[in-house]
């Protein structure tokens, strides 16, 4: 195999790539016994008609796709580390020659990483501000506490009240028909909340247990089922059950039940701390953020067009994983949201682009202040992933090869370069 490397403009390059002729035709033997029980020979069993025999009767180049499709991978591949290019992007190839008993030729364009000329990163301004909690945010968090330690009465001496939840049977008709969707049974629905249309709920409150409500409501202009959209719609309703929720009592038990303090005040302090600290780290993440967004702005970069697309790319498979582990595709993600592939795409672009910035910046600073990472450094990192994954240490050094393991310690170093510049950073 030989190499031809050509430097392009916007930090691209091409790989002219040959194999030899010896080593193509060794590619069409194989494409060949791969191949040979695909085609019917008239005078041969299926698979034994002879190489030259097909290649008479469908075209010379006939096991030309898969022979290239042979070579190439491999040949990439060895190409790219004899180029010692930092390649960010997926190879585009393009096959110049093919043809029996020439050596086969083909290119491999790709992005490779831009240089990076930074500007002011140290003594970064920032405006200095406090975590903050107040009483509200204080019972906000109770009250979600007290919501999830409360328990369900059922209400047999009264109508139906604003905040009851009313167990109820409901069939929905549009021009006197029933319409797919708009019927269910034993449905409970919290009186006040909104997710029926209109004035469905509404209609509800001072109905009495067993009662056979008629319920007269429109559909919004806008909504999701188009057949729907703006019509006047009828729901029979049956109230089944009135249940209403009992709140325990906020006081030092109630503390005692849900954590560890003795007292009432213990636990909203306590609560208060949890908060705060949480305000702390978002506050901390953000300076970051803003920091490294002003060191952007100061430095010079010429980013290639395929780093920012293989970036897109990698960010929508993890958000499919991501989905799939909740039991969405990303079809049906689509269809909820209203979105398409385009717009999604697209919606990714800014935060890949962001990302690959923050990176190349912070493995500038790395570079500039000679940031190292020591071998206890990386003993901690190992041992914390085995902690998260639950294995020994000992395992989880066996399952990295060298390239992960350099992974990791330019990991640690783009960490410390954050907490370089953010040390170095000036409040005000």
């Amino acid at each position: 195999m030989s190499l031809q490397v050509e430097r392009l403009e916007k930090n691209m390059a091409k790989l002219t790539i040959e194999a030899s002729a010896e080593e193509f035709d060794k590619a069409i033997q194989k494409a060949f016994q791969k191949n040979k029980n695909k085609y019917n020979v008239q005078g041969f069993r299926k698979g034994k008609a002879p190489q030259t025999i097909i290649e008479k009767m469908y075209g010379v180049g006939v096991f030309y796709e898969d022979a290239a499709n042979e070579i190439i991978p491999e040949a990439y591949e060895n190409a790219a580390l004899e180029s010692k290019l930092e390649i960010v992007s997926r190879p585009e190839i393009d096959v110049v020659q093919i043809e029996k008993g020439k050596p086969f030729i083909f290119t491999a364009e790709v992005a490779i990483k831009p240089e990076i000329t930074l500007g002011e990163y140290k003594g970064i301004k920032v405006e200095k501000k406090e975590a903050t909690v107040t009483d509200e945010e204080v019972m906000a968090s109770i009250d979600k506490e007290l919501e999830q330690n409360s328990r369900m009465l059922t209400i047999d001496d009264r109508a139906v009240q604003m905040d009851d939840i009313a167990v109820i049977d409901f069939e929905g008709f549009v021009d006197g028909a029933p319409f797919e969707g708009g019927k269910g049974e034993n449905h409970s629905l919290t009186i006040g909340s909104h997710s029926f249309i209109d004035t469905f709920e509404e209609q509800l409150i001072g109905k009495s247990l067993g009662e056979e409500v008629e319920v007269n409501v429109t559909f919004p202009e806008e909504y999701q089922a188009k057949e729907l959209a703006g019509k006047p719609a009828l729901f029979k309703v049956k109230i089944n059950e009135i249940k209403v929720k009992e709140l325990p009592k906020l006081d030092d038990d109630f503390a005692q039940d849900v954590s560890e303090f003795d007292t009432l005040d213990e636990y909203k302090e306590s609560i208060k701390a949890k908060i705060k600290e949480g305000k702390e780290k978002e506050l901390k993440t953000a300076k970051e953020n803003e920091i490294v967004d002003k060191i952007i702005e100061n430095a010079t970069m010429d980013i290639p067009e395929p780093m920012i697309e293989s970036q897109v790319r990698q960010m929508a498979d993890d958000f499919a994983q991501r989905m799939q582990y909740q039991g969405l595709s990303l079809e049906q993600y689509f269809q909820f949201t209203g979105m398409d592939a385009k717009k999604f795409i697209e919606s990714l672009r800014p935060q890949a682009l962001k990302r690959i910035q923050s990176r190349l910046v912070l493995e500038a600073i790395v570079k500039a202040e000679n940031i190292e990472v020591t071998d206890e450094e990386l003993e901690k990192e190992l041992s914390e992933m085995a902690t998260m994954y639950k294995m020994e240490i000992e395992k989880v050094k066996e399952m990295i090869g060298e390239k992960e393991e350099e992974q990791i310690r330019t990991d640690i170093a783009v960490q410390k370069a954050v907490d370089f510049i953010t040390e170095s950073a000036k409040e005000a």
